[in-house]
């Protein structure tokens, strides 16, 4: 799908406008009104996740970024957010078996994103599987820059997290 034109690409941009300035919901109200009238644009239907996120209404931003992935027409970027933004939000409403399972199709598109990674591993945490969490985390931590000269060691350790010295 096309981006959104004319009125629709303007009342976009003014939706999100709105967001990013804090008036959030005035952003919902006219994201939603939009998401009704065009309801196979991704784009729209990212926008209107997010806003919904923004407010704290995570169980209703569902639909929308479920929408925004079916759709064709993101930029690789809004795709990847839209990966990002709805596991989380399954994460935080608990449903994390689901949340993993897009985490994972996330990663099928975008190898190594840092932020599906992250979100990732808190899921793992939640699920129960503190040891798989903390080692992913220790090797996007070993991927930056900010460990140094202990990457050999981090990167070790990710593998290695039971392995003590008696």
């Amino acid at each position: 799908m096309a981006r959104p034109s004319g009125d629709a690409a303007a009342q976009l941009a003014r939706g999100v406008r709105l967001r990013e300035e804090g008036n959030r919901a005035e952003a919902r109200e006219l994201l939603v009104a939009l998401a009704a009238r065009h309801p196979d644009d991704a784009e729209i239907a990212y926008q209107t996740a997010w806003v919904h996120d923004a407010l704290g209404l995570e169980a209703e931003a569902v639909a929308y970024y479920e929408r925004a992935l079916a759709g064709d027409g993101l930029s690789a970027e809004h795709r990847l957010g839209a990966f990002t933004g709805l596991g989380s939000t399954l994460r935080v409403l608990g449903r994390f078996g689901e949340a993993l399972a897009l985490f994972e199709r996330g990663l099928g598109e975008f190898p190594g994103a840092p932020g599906l990674r992250t979100f990732a591993a808190m899921a793992l945490y939640n699920e129960g599987r503190a040891r798989e969490a903390v080692a992913g985390l220790l090797k996007l931590l070993a991927e930056s820059d900010v460990v140094g000269r202990y990457r050999p060691a981090v990167e070790y350790y990710a593998d290695n997290l039971d392995e003590t010295v008696a």
